[in-house]
């Protein structure tokens, strides 16, 4: 009996696992499935040990406890996934905020995934009609050093799993001792698993292991030949020696034929919630059609998916990759950042401005837009609620450009503005989306679900609010002379992979291709520029400082100018990645090549790459690395 209660203990823990996997990945490694398997022994001894210390009553209390912990632990996880589309962690108890601010969205994602959340409580229910077979009396101290020593031998198995398996991107080794992906960690470990390395890393901080590969700019086929972007930094200043001794050997990125092409132009910036190009569309949405292919036409661009719509204007605002652990800093605005939009336009001169059509006070926008260097951010509740309907949900983006326009187009200087936009916010039902029921007639010829008329609806919002911008800046005689900027926080993650596939011209999946999007730069005196290179939010920031020729130093941004020569990459968030050379999925280790020419070694060294880059935006932030060198 005593062997049947860890027999017991042990397969509901896999049990739970294997739940886990199969409804959040639809995947299952032999490898992982080992992981899994050795530390759930472990596991299993430690909760027998815990239920046999005690009286009969105390030990069945424990039990259910237990069980009922478990339940809840995998049951926030999956929904938290469902919901954010990003894996729960530590770090996000410090953004519990957030959390409540969608607890309608979770209450719905519960009720939509009950089935799996029932399916996690099966043990707890086994437990309860079997109740009086299952013995709960304190064990002599000989079955007790019996389990024990099940303990540290199953321990042992899994730390010897640790080393014989083969080392290298994606390992065990690898996830346990060089490198944080919180989101591989779940897959290939399983929650508990992933949870303990979690937890440690929290209390006692965890540095990646960076790996020293040179990335030189490749030559180009110009005859002029191009600085690099780099200044005059002093790196033996900086405050965290791993940080410096990888800047300083890069070389950065160099400047191109396109660098300073929009000196001294208007600048007008948009983050755009839930924005995608399945939506994009000559009929439906023909301003955005219009700046996506008579601009630059980037046909390779993707919005990586990283804490939805904080860390997509996280990566758009600073250059940097986002993940879990910077949140608290970037909310907190205390980080430095010397290429803010605000800071660096307002050194060339410009009047620059920020809105955002919902809360200001939400996630903190109004406090780390200030580390951006915009001083005179207005959202609702801030100011906006006096020009704009900021009861409706979601707002209008046509409202919010209406009011606000007039406050720069007759700037006596250039101007600089930022926006955040919430039309596009899900859900996307004409009885949940104002914006939504606001466009319903204009999609009512479409034969798709409510929700996907209702997504193009909103998109259709956007439209208008940018054909009536650029409409009040022709009247004032400025939008030859504006440049306009547009970028998602993220794709439309609410929309199922089927619904997004109906709108979209290839089959995508919902780790990467999902992320396919487009990035507008357009200005209405330039000629179309087509560029097949790969690239991403992260990119954006230099892309833009380059061709209004500002002064920058491409070494400390993660990102890099997508015109410039350095290879493109795509990072999403378990380090999959996207080249112009191949696809690469992180939980199989399985490169998918686009051509027959890739060299040698090439996929360890994206991967390094890859890594590097996460690993180093992370430590930026955490450091405030930047106040240390250019503070």
């Amino acid at each position: 009996m005593k062997f049947k209660k860890y027999l017991y203990i042990l397969l509901s823990l896999l049990y739970l696992d294997l739940v886990f996997n199969l409804f959040a990945y639809d995947t299952y490694l032999r490898s992982s499935l080992f992981n899994i398997v050795f530390f759930d022994m472990a596991n299993a001894a430690i909760i027998w040990i815990i239920t046999s210390l005690f009286k009969d009553k105390i030990n069945k209390i424990l039990s259910y406890v237990i069980y009922v912990v478990l339940w809840f632990w995998y049951g926030l996880h999956y929904v938290f996934y469902k919901v954010f589309i990003t894996p729960f962690s530590i770090a996000l108890f410090r953004q519990t905020d957030q959390t409540l601010k969608f607890a309608k969205n979770i209450v719905i994602s519960i009720l939509q995934n009950m089935h799996v959340l029932i399916l996690f409580l099966v043990p707890v229910i086994i437990l309860i009609v079997f109740r009086k077979k299952i013995k709960y009396e304190r064990v002599k101290i000989k079955i007790l050093l019996l389990y024990l020593l099940v303990l540290i031998a199953t321990i042992g198995i899994y730390i010897g799993n640790i080393f014989i398996q083969k080392k290298g991107v994606g390992s065990i080794y690898n996830l346990y001792y060089e490198t944080n992906n919180i989101s591989l960690n779940i897959e290939r470990l399983g929650v508990m698993a992933a949870t303990y390395l979690d937890v440690k890393r929290s209390l006692f901080g965890f540095e990646e292991k960076i790996v020293s590969v040179k990335e030189e700019a490749p030559e180009d086929d110009e005859i002029f030949e191009y600085d690099y972007n780099v200044t005059d930094i002093d790196f033996s200043k900086g405050n965290n020696s791993t940080i410096n001794n990888y800047l300083k050997n890069e070389s950065g990125s160099k400047q191109n034929k396109y660098t300073g092409m929009f000196k001294d132009k208007n600048l007008v910036f948009i983050v755009a919630e839930s924005f995608s190009e399945i939506a994009v569309t000559e009929k439906y949405t023909p301003t955005l059609y219009k700046l996506v292919h008579e601009g630059f036409d980037f046909e390779n661009f993707y919005t990586s998916n990283n804490l939805s719509t904080i860390g997509g204007e996280f990566q758009a605002l600073t250059g940097l990759y986002a993940d879990n652990e910077i949140l608290s800093s970037w909310r907190g605005g205390w980080a430095y950042y010397p290429y803010g939009l605000a800071k660096v336009f307002k050194n060339e001169g410009y009047n620059t401005f920020a809105y955002h059509d919902n809360s200001a006070y939400y996630q903190d926008r109004n406090v780390y837009l200030k580390s951006q260097g915009f001083d005179n951010f207005m959202g609702c509740y801030n100011g906006l609620e006096n020009r704009i309907n900021c009861e409706q949900w979601p707002q209008s983006d046509v409202e919010m450009m209406n009011a606000t326009v007039s406050d720069y187009i007759n700037s006596d200087k250039p101007f600089m503005t930022y926006y955040m936009t919430v039309s596009g916010h899900f859900y996307y039902e004409f009885s949940e989306n104002m914006m939504a029921l606001k466009n319903r007639n204009a999609v009512s010829d479409l034969d798709y679900p409510e929700a996907v008329k209702g997504y193009i609806a909103t998109q259709i919002e956007l439209d208008r609010a940018i054909e009536t911008l650029m409409k009040k800046l022709e009247e004032a005689n400025k939008l030859d002379d504006t440049v306009f900027v547009l970028l998602a926080d993220h794709f439309p993650y609410n929309l199922s992979i089927d619904n997004i596939n109906l709108l979209s011209s290839y089959e995508r999946d919902y780790l990467i291709e999902a992320n396919s999007n487009n990035l507008i730069i357009y200005n209405t005196k330039m000629k179309t520029v087509k560029v097949d290179k790969v690239g991403m939010s992260i990119d954006v920031l230099p892309t833009v400082l380059n061709l209004f020729g500002i002064k920058y130093d491409s070494r400390i941004i993660m990102g890099k100018d997508i015109l410039s020569t350095n290879e493109g990459i795509a990072i999403f968030k378990d380090k999959s990645w996207v080249t112009n050379k191949g696809t690469y999925y992180a939980s199989t280790g399985r490169f998918v090549a686009k051509s027959d020419e890739i060299p040698d070694g090439y996929v360890d060294k994206i991967n390094s790459i890859v890594g590097n880059r996460v690993a180093i935006s992370r430590m930026i932030v955490d450091n405030n690395y930047y106040k240390s060198i250019l503070g």
